[in-house]
């Protein structure tokens, strides 16, 4: 019983750790700066089919501004930065890119395949997790079904 309490305790506090990563600009991203907003974070990788099927979704995810949410990609297994970017560019991906590094996996979460996606409420909690492809229709269905009775 001790132990399933101690997991969950751990499970819980992981979940709400704050992240800090870099983009292939140089801007920094965190958990706590987009406090308020969706944040969705998705592993991927330039050779992985999955990955750029969801590409354009997330694009469009990205660039509407009603779902208060935004976009984070973490580039894996990537043989250098200007490969990650010039693949980014070509497909006009309009949110962040991130080279992804042991060190921002630890901080949101392990990957056990390509692409995997993370979902963090507004409150910074992460509400969802999903191994495999998402769809723009698959996350705002989600996000509706969080919305609160009378809230915008």
């Amino acid at each position: 019983m001790w132990l399933a309490g101690l997991v969950l305790a751990l499970a819980t506090s992981w979940a709400q750790a704050d992240f800090k990563m870099t983009d292939t600009d140089g801007k920094s991203h965190s958990l706590s700066g987009y406090k308020g907003k969706w944040v969705l974070v998705n592993y991927w990788a330039t050779w992985c089919p999955p990955c750029l099927e969801e590409i354009p979704d997330l694009i469009a995810l990205h660039e509407n501004k009603k779902n208060n949410l935004v976009v984070l990609g973490v580039a894996l297994d990537y043989r250098n930065a200007k490969q990650v970017t010039d693949f980014a560019d070509g497909l006009l991906v309009n949110y962040p890119i991130v080279l992804g590094t042991p060190k921002i996996t630890n901080q949101i979460g392990p990957v056990q395949g390509l692409p995997t996606t993370y979902l963090f409420n507004p409150d910074g909690k992460m509400v969802a997790q999903q191994v495999g492809a998402i769809t723009r229709q698959s996350v705002e269905s989600f996000l509706a079904s969080k919305k609160l009775p009378g809230k915008k």
